[in-house]
């Protein structure tokens, strides 16, 4: 079996090609060799797997070997059967023959006897020596290859082709590059079955007693297959079949059987041997009937890798060989106790060192899918942090424990690993009490390192368990009962831990001084030191001692050897971990190992470099919320910054620690902090920055919902402010900002505190005034304020109340507004109480409606100023109620009501008097929620006496006439900010409209005036007496008086009714010669009447000093009215009339002539008329939309003032719309409307037609 092995190995080594075997009959190689070899390697070959797919070769290396060469002759038949694989896997026949006699009596038999082996692949070439010019061999050359064709060839396959060695067919090389792969393939599908067929038939007996894994192995099984699909390139297959002989081999080994030999302690084992398969001949490693677990595996893995970076997968190489690394490191911990010590720690080194070296030489960074890439680095990082690991076991081993940083990360890892586990622990080497001095001045030297701020830590383990506590368990002459030796009595800490959480000192630290002091009471004896406990120093020594037999690699040994070697080879296997673990998804890992560099860059002095990757480390902690870890990182960096006096950096760090738990330090510790910030704030400094503690100092709106302002309003915002400070800060300054959710444009606003607010631990309200806002929706945004002359800001929320509650503000949920103005809106409504007339000439009471839109007017003022004609009673008080509109609904009423009713502490009132002073009047506060009414008394002047008209022209009087404004301006608010304007119209009248009518003439001159009364006022008027006098002309009949004929008085007028008073009167002549009477153009009517009505309404009795009065008594009124009499229609002097229009219509558009007809009906009067000559003054009006004058509208005419004297006037009009229009009216200026009968003259409407169609403005068809 070991000379199998042997043979098989020098095989491999020797044999890495297919071979072609030229099977030269005419002695023609020589002459085609060059050509043959110039085809290698085959450049894209297609081989059948195990699978039979087919599988594209790039590039297949072979080699063409004569029959006749040594290296095939000299094969036993046992050793073709043995090592197959290496069989040349197709023959190459070469025949020339250039006479066909020859052919069938030589060449023919000959070939004939080498082809009938039914195993080879072979097929015939055929070559020419004819020459081109040379007829008669070229036919002949053709004739023997025709015969050859049909001798050897088939339909099912073709095994001739001819070579011409003058001029070679072009496809020569082709056909025959196609025949050798077809010889190859069918070969390799073949042998490829006969080894299948020989696994199965091993692995049928692999319970027998008789089976053999060497033989499984080698001789009929794996290695051989793989080998063969290695040779042949196709390596996915080899690595299969290496994959499964690996499953093969780990099934035999675990399964229960005979103890066989591990392996692993020849010389040069601890250096890992998982990329070099020769690293041993594999007839060192047999035993029995199988292989030594150690070598073996790694061999196979070494076949593995290097089939893997054949296939150009390192990052496969990587993966496999970290799991690999992890379980085989596993095994070895089982079989420890018999391998050298810490044969483990060592090999996993040397495997992670060879890995990570051969992986990344083959990776081509940038080639591959940013998936594999990432993936790779997080490999080769895993393999660094392991290897890292296990280094520093190695070095606490030996005593450089103290050099190691005590960080959470080394913590974790060391304290979680565990000893090595030997079957004796290493005794002590003779001769070694200098080393053993040495090593304990450097325990008794070692001091740790203290921290800035004073703080007081617990250093954190780097072991599991005590090493002196294990070594000396695991020496072969101590047992249980005498474990107190070790400790002189001393209480020690069995906790298994390595840290006591009563004191600050761990263990280690405690066992340290206590084998100094034993060190220093005690002569060294070492011939005896196997019958006490051995000291930590000597365990330093007896571990180092061993370690150096142990390790073979001289550069790891050297790393060992010097502290300095040690921080060399520390710093390189953390820095590739870092870098590597940047680049991939293990972003975190790469920074917490750039603390660990950190760490030894400030040891050494270097704490820029130090600062910058502890600032990384920092702010990982932070975003991960890993509290403890800072705590521990972050007072490195404060004092890095200290150092580098980057007081930016110093103050920020300082306000981190104080941002961090409680808990985390004490108070002492955190008071030191604060003085740190407050001592750099007050100071000079170089470069101030702005500070951001929005950790350390947070804030937030009050609870509840937020505060609701108006368009202009200011008002007063109170915030909520948390320190994290442990003591009272004073503050310079605190401002704080708001931030508009809905405008971007809008920027930021900023409040800023009246006084210098001083901060206590926890809780604090601050109010902040707040000028007018513009609508919107406002969050809090940065709070900034001032310590000395630091500057700082904070954009952090509170998080000090619940989660569940409004006070709980985080990150995660959006900003609650702390603030809300609303858009310009009606505040506030100012009205008129009534809408009616009042009376003109007495004292009114206005009423004026002031209706809050849901805004308080606490503290209103009102300024009322009268326009002309208007002018207010000031001795009356003003009156002041509340408003109850019966319009508005239940619903309306009690929204109006809700704030009076939240409100309690306002009195409810519903009546007040108050004082108009220059004009102003100041609101209480029960009505600034509510509706009121403002009632204050006012007085219409009119100089104007009123004026009756004739029942023939009725005339209303002008609403224009009566209307007086108010204007009013109404200021409010928190600081009276807000003003609402608003100019009132106030409607004043007489209380009568009066009308005259002639209602007969009786036979005897006398006239029946009827005088018609039209209240104008929503109140009731009662008349008590009526008195008419009389204007020139007239006089009263009867008993003149001037009383009217029906004295039923008192009347009664209902509101906006009428009613009537006859007169009786007659006709008057002037007495001439009486100058002492003045003219009266105009009669005049007096009324004495009374009102009631309702100030709420209308019009109403006028306001009196003493509103109180008694029912029975009265306030009369009087009324005057001009009243101009006309003759009546029985006896006019001129008569006007409107002569009919022709029989053919009016249409627009066509002038038509209007005539009237002027007839003196009596002889002239001076007295009646004003005319004096016998001219007569006319005017024409018409409406212009209607009609368009083309004539003369005015002038005079000549016109004899005798009796049936009479003219016509003519004037052209032309109608402008169509329908039913009033026509031109023709006037007389000069003579009064009564002396005129027939006025207006002319018909009502008239009819005008449209315009007649024209086709000037037709198209035609």
């Amino acid at each position: 079996m070991a000379n199998y092995l042997a043979h098989f190995q020098t095989i491999k080594n020797a044999c890495d090609h297919l071979v072609i075997a030229v099977e030269d009959v005419s002695d023609l190689w020589p002459a085609v060799r060059k050509g043959f070899e110039e085809r290698l390697p085959f450049k894209r070959a297609y081989l059948n797997n195990k699978t039979r797919n087919s599988v594209l070769v790039e590039k297949l290396s072979a080699e063409f070997i004569i029959t006749t060469d040594p290296r095939l002759r000299s094969r036993f038949p046992q050793e073709q059967l043995l090592f197959w694989f290496r069989e040349p896997y197709a023959t190459v026949v070469l025949v020339s023959c250039e006479d066909l006699d020859e052919f069938k009596t030589i060449l023919k038999p000959r070939l004939k006897l080498i082809v009938q082996n039914d195993e080879r692949e072979w097929f015939i070439v055929f070559v020419s020596k004819a020459h081109p010019s040379n007829d008669q061999a070229t036919k002949m050359a053709k004739k023997v290859y025709a015969r050859l064709e049909v001798d050897f060839s088939s339909k099912k396959r073709e095994r001739c082709c001819k070579l011409d060695i003058h001029s070679p067919e072009p496809n020569f090389w082709e056909d025959l590059e196609s025949k050798i792969m077809e010889s190859i393939r069918n070969t390799l599908d073949r042998r490829v079955q006969f080894y299948e067929d020989e696994i199965r038939k091993l692995s049928e007996q692999r319970l027998m007693p008789i089976w053999n894994f060497c033989n499984f192995f080698i001789l009929k099984g794996f290695e051989s297959l793989a080998f063969m699909f290695e040779m042949a390139h196709l390596h996915e297959d080899a690595l299969r079949e290496y994959d499964e002989l690996e499953l093969c081999y780990l099934e035999t080994v675990t399964a229960a059987g005979k103890q066989r030999d591990f392996g692993g302690t020849d010389q040069g084992d601890d250096q890992a041997a998982l990329l070099n398969p020769g690293n041993k001949l594999l007839t060192q490693i047999v035993q029995d009937d199988s292989f030594r677990e150690f070598e073996f595996r790694q061999y196979l893995f070494a076949c593995q890798s290097k089939l893997l970076f054949k296939l150009n997968r390192p990052f496969e190489v990587a993966s496999r060989g970290y799991s690999f690394i992890i379980s085989f490191s596993k095994v070895l911990a089982h079989h420890e106790s018999m391998l050298p010590f810490c044969m483990r720690e060592v090999w996993v080194v040397s495997a992670c060192l060879a890995l990570i070296n051969a992986t990344a030489s083959h990776y081509n960074d940038g080639f591959g899918a940013p998936d594999i890439e990432k993936g790779f680095y997080c490999v080769q990082g895993n393999l660094y942090s392991l290897c890292r690991v296990k280094f520093m076991r190695l070095a606490y081993l030996i005593g450089y424990g103290t050099e190691i940083e005590r960080s959470p990360v080394n913590s974790a890892s060391l304290s979680m690993l565990s000893w090595p586990m030997p079957a004796v622990w290493p005794p002590i080497p003779p001769d070694a009490s200098s080393m053993v001095l040495e090593k304990e001045k450097v325990i008794l030297q070692a001091t740790p390192r203290v921290k800035h701020f004073g703080i007081q830590r617990k250093p954190l383990p780097l072991e599991p368990s005590t090493l002196l506590r294990e070594a000396n368990r695991r020496r072969a002459s101590l047992s249980a009962g005498n474990m107190v030796e070790m400790f002189e009595g001393r209480p020690i800490f069995f906790d298994g831990s390595g840290s006591d959480a009563s004191i600050r000192m761990s263990p280690s630290s405690k066992v340290h001084a206590i084998s100094m002091t034993r060190t220093n009471s005690s002569p060294i004896n070492f011939e005896s030191s196997i019958d006490r406990p051995m000291r930590l120093a000597e365990i330093y020594v007896a571990a180092e001692h061993a370690l150096q037999q142990t390790i073979s690699d001289t550069d790891l040994w050297q790393s060992l050897s010097s502290v300095e070697g040690f921080e060399k080879k520390y710093l390189e296997l953390t820095k590739g971990a870092a870098d590597n673990y940047h680049h991939s998804w293990w972003k975190r890992h790469g920074v917490v190992l750039d603390g660990e560099i950190a760490a030894v860059c400030y040891k050494h002095g270097n704490f820029d470099l130090a600062a910058k990757s502890y600032e990384k480390v920092c702010a990982l902690y932070a975003g991960e919320g890993w509290q403890d870890l800072l705590a521990e990182v972050l007072p490195n960096l404060a004092e890095c910054q200290k150092i580098l006096n980057d007081e930016a950096g110093y103050l920020s760090s300082c306000v981190r620690l104080l941002s961090l738990d409680k808990s985390l330090f004490s108070t002492k510790e955190r008071q030191a902090f604060q003085s740190e910030v407050v001592r750099l704030a007050h100071s000079e400094m170089k470069h101030p920055v702005p500070l951001d503690v929005s950790s350390l100092i947070t804030f937030a709106g009050n609870p509840g919902p937020p505060l609701e302002l108006c368009d202009g309003d200011p008002g007063t915002l109170s915030v909520t402010v948390w320190s994290g400070f442990p003591d009272d800060i004073t503050l310079e300054s605190l401002s704080l900002t708001l931030v508009a959710t809905s405008n971007v444009d809008e920027g930021v606003k900023a409040l800023r505190s009246s006084s210098a607010p001083i901060l206590k631990p926890g809780r604090n309200a601050i109010t902040l005034t707040l000028p007018p806002q513009k609508p919107g929706s406002y969050v809090l945004g940065v709070l900034t304020g001032q310590i000395g002359q630091l500057r700082f800001r904070s954009h952090s929320f509170s998080k000090g109340g619940p989660a569940d509650s409004d006070d709980f503000m985080s990150y995660e949920k959006p900003a609650r507004p702390i603030l809300k103005v609303s858009k310009p809106r009606p505040l506030v409504d100012l009205a008129a109480a009534i809408s009616s007339a009042l009376l003109m000439n007495e004292p009114q009471w206005v009423g004026i409606i002031v209706r809050p839109i849901n805004y308080s007017l606490k503290g209103a003022v009102l300024y009322i100023d009268t326009g002309p004609g208007l002018k207010i009673e000031e001795s009356y008080p003003i009156e002041l109620e509340r408003h109850f509109d019966v319009s508005q609904s239940t619903t309306d009423m009690e929204s109006c009501d809700q704030p009076r009713k939240n409100d309690s502490s306002v009195a409810i009132k519903e009546f007040d008097q108050l004082i108009l002073q220059n004009g102003r009047i100041v609101l209480p506060d029960w009505a600034s929620k509510i509706t009121s009414v403002i009632w204050f008394p006012i007085c219409a002047i009119s100089d104007k006496l009123a004026r009756g008209t004739s029942s023939g022209m009725p005339q209303k009087p002008s609403i224009v006439d009566g209307m007086r404004t108010i204007a009013l301006k109404l200021e409010f608010g928190v600081s009276l900010n807000q003003t609402f304007d608003r100019t009132l119209a106030v409607h004043f009248t007489d209380p009568f409209h009066v009308s005259t009518r002639v209602v007969d003439k009786c036979n005897d001159g006398t006239l029946l005036l009827q005088v018609t009364l039209h209240s104008q006022v929503k109140a009731t008027l009662t008349i008590y007496d009526a008195c008419l006098d009389l204007q020139d002309g007239f006089a009263h009949a009867g008993q003149g008086d001037g009383r009217p004929t029906s004295a039923f008085f008192p009347l009664v007028i209902a509101p906006t009714a009428k009613a009537g008073i006859l007169f009786c009167i007659c006709l008057g002549t002037t007495i001439p010669g009486d100058d002492a009477r003045a003219p009266q153009p105009e009669s005049a009517l007096n009324i004495r009447y009374g009102i009631a009505g309702n100030r709420t309404i209308g019009a109403h009795a006028p306001v009196t000093v003493e509103p109180a009065r008694s029912e029975d008594s009265k306030q009369d009124l009087i009324f005057r009215s001009a009243l101009v009499l006309q003759r009546p229609v029985m006896d006019p002097c001129l008569a006007v009339g409107f002569l009919p229009l022709s029989s053919g219509g009016l249409r627009v558009g066509q002038l038509v002539t209007m005539n009237w007809r002027i007839e003196w009906l009596k002889d002239f009067d001076e007295n009646s008329i004003s005319e004096t000559d016998d001219e007569v003054l006319y005017e024409v009006n018409a409406n212009s939309e209607t009609w368009m004058i083309a004539g003369r509208k005015r002038g005079h005419v000549s016109l004899s003032k005798k009796q049936g004297s009479r003219i016509v006037i003519s004037i052209l009009c032309l109608p402008l719309v169509a329908g039913y229009v009033h026509p031109p009216k023709l006037g007389l200026p000069n003579i009064d409307e009564a002396n005129i009968s027939c006025n207006p003259a002319g018909p009502h409407l008239v009819c005008v037609l449209p315009p007649i169609f024209s086709s000037s403005f037709c198209i035609p068809a």
